[in-house]
């Protein structure tokens, strides 16, 4: 609990401190004196400011943001001598730059936190798959458990190397979003009997990309080897005599290639309401035994499904995934632009109701998210990191009146009409993206409760 939350202040801290500084670089670089820099809103914790003229820094109660505050006479009466470092004395092009340069910080840390996370490098399940759903896309293009996938395409023109399966859980996601078909170039595990294969991805219709949906895909789980790990004393297993380290052969007659299909058949034996006995054969020490096995009831999201009280599988292949210099940087203003369609595409799809509204995430989810990675590594917590810095990068520059992009359709309205939104419209404008940000925000925070609760 105490890493998740100091890692959750640490998350924010830095997106809020990049994301403000960008704001006040520029600012400076325009020659507009700047009141406040803080980090944070509310009670006063750390103040430090050099002279009466200049810049006061200020660390707050409620690390939830941050501002910085700029010399504007529509904010207060400015001194005649300070008129020339007003905000709003500036030209357009240089408030415009003003206001744009705290997303576009955002979005060059998340380079440099993705370029960092590829130099490190990141241990990851090698892209051997699983034993496809039954029934699934995966299934019918001809997927097979042990098949490496190598490279996709989803336009079927340019291909592109998956280093592992986290690369390829992108490609899916991406091909998803697009409504287009996934096409996979796959081998044996040893490299051997290249083919590609083509996965209708296009045909799903889906509104979110959520574990149903990827099971109606079939792809996403590593191969893992059907061999028995720990026993729980006096389960199901254990009372049917299976020990650690048995390698299961086959289940009711059905052959068994891989943990997927083993654990598809457990779950599917409680699927008429009680759970059905299950003749096992095994390979234990050279010799093949038949045992019967009688699974428990249990219920994920409120569905019956079976259970044996035992952990199967070996853990999956891992490679090591790190670029170079120049590689790793290219890679990092790839994953950026793609993270940043991304988001907006996701963000489009649920206005127009393409998308669930359950894929917007709020500050549970975010610090749960930063617990995690922090515990898994540096390099994952980079990678967490750049994630979130796209996201706030590009929620700013949407047109709402209180984000940096509102104001940015101010200036544009003010370049194309030659004269400034009214104060009139202002104060409009500013009441109604208030009400649209407490939504949003309460949506948010909806979704995040009900993921804790196992609502969603």
């Amino acid at each position: 609990m105490i890493t998740t939350v100091l890692a959750f202040i640490l998350t924010l801290g830095v997106l809020v401190v990049i994301h403000e500084y960008g704001h006040y670089r520029v600012a400076v670089a325009c020659g507009v004196k700047v009141l406040r820099f803080s980090v944070g809103f509310g009670r006063v914790l750390w103040r430090r400011q050099a002279s009466p003229d200049s810049t006061e820094f200020v660390v707050a109660a409620l690390p939830l943001g941050g501002y910085v505050r700029m010399l504007d006479e529509r904010e207060g009466p400015v001194k005649p001598e300070d008129l020339h470092r007003a905000f709003n004395r500036k030209p357009l092009a240089q408030r415009a730059l003003i206001v744009a340069a705290g997303p576009t910080a955002n979005l060059l840390l998340a380079v440099l936190l993705y370029a960092s996370a590829n130099w490190i490098g990141i241990d990851e399940p090698k892209a051997l798959l699983g034993a496809p759903v039954a029934g699934s896309l995966a299934e019918r293009a001809g997927v097979r458990a042990g098949d490496w996938a190598r490279a996709s395409s989803i336009d079927g023109d340019e291909w592109r190397e998956l280093r592992s399966m986290t690369d390829l859980r992108w490609a899916i996601t991406q091909a998803v979003l697009r409504g287009e078909r996934l096409h996979l170039r796959l081998s044996d595990a040893a490299g051997r009997g290249e083919r590609s294969i083509e996965i209708a991805l296009d045909s799903l219709g889906s509104k979110e990309i959520d574990a149903q949906l990827m099971r109606r895909i079939g792809l996403g789980q590593p191969y893992s080897e059907p061999v028995m790990g720990e026993v729980k004393p006096g389960g199901p297993a254990d009372k049917a005599g299976l020990r650690a380290g048995d390698r299961v052969l086959s289940v009711d007659g059905q052959a068994i290639a891989d943990r997927s299909r083993l654990l598809e058949l457990i779950r599917a034996s409680a699927a008429s309401g009680e759970p059905r006995s299950m003749s096992w054969r095994v390979e234990r020490g050279g010799q093949t035994l038949d045992l019967t096995v009688q699974p428990v009831v249990a219920f994920d999201a409120e569905k019956r499904v079976g259970r044996i009280e035992a952990f199967i599988g070996k853990p999956p292949q891992m490679v090591l995934v790190r670029y170079g210099p120049i590689e790793g940087l290219t890679q990092a203003v790839t994953r950026t632009w793609e993270m940043s369609a991304l988001t907006l595409k996701m963000l489009g799809k649920m206005i127009i109701g393409e998308a669930s509204l359950r894929n917007l995430s709020g500050p549970l989810t975010i610090a749960d998210y930063a617990g995690q990675s922090v515990r898994l590594g540096l390099a994952y917590y980079l990678g967490f990191l750049a994630v979130v810095s796209v996201s706030l990068g590009v929620l700013n520059l949407l047109p709402l009146p209180m984000l940096d992009g509102g104001h940015l359709m101010y200036y544009l309205f003010e370049a194309v009409t030659g004269r400034p939104v009214s104060e009139q419209w202002l104060e409009r404008l500013q009441r109604g993206g208030v009400a649209i940000m407490l939504l949003m925000m309460s949506l948010a925070l909806y979704n995040d409760v009900a993921r804790l609760l196992g609502l969603h």
